[in-house]
């Protein structure tokens, strides 16, 4: 696993991927096709949002978490044959 280091507040996403590859009516569903998830396992938190003041503000999601975000939301990377999303706290709907 890699080491990742997010900055301010953003959160690094490991999505959760489906086996469903066939819709209920039988029919066949290509990679192309198919929904990108919108769950997944956080794998690293930023420090926080800095603010005005100079302190930062406490992220409510923690390195463990299944968490579902935003349809459209973040940076995809990819290290190896893992892929990651990149998101800012405020992408994330709420925490399982």
């Amino acid at each position: 696993m890699a080491d990742f280091k997010p900055l301010g507040n953003r959160v690094v996403i490991e999505p959760t991927e489906t086996d469903e590859q066939v819709s209920a009516g039988g029919i066949y569903i290509p990679d192309t096709a198919k929904e990108k998830p919108q769950e997944g396992k956080v794998v690293a938190v930023g420090p926080g949002k800095l603010n005005d003041d100079g302190s930062r503000s406490k992220i409510e999601v923690s390195v463990g978490d299944t968490v579902v975000y935003s349809k459209y939301a973040g940076t995809e990377y990819k290290e190896g044959n893992t892929e990651y999303l990149i998101v800012r706290e405020d992408d994330i709907l709420f925490k399982k």
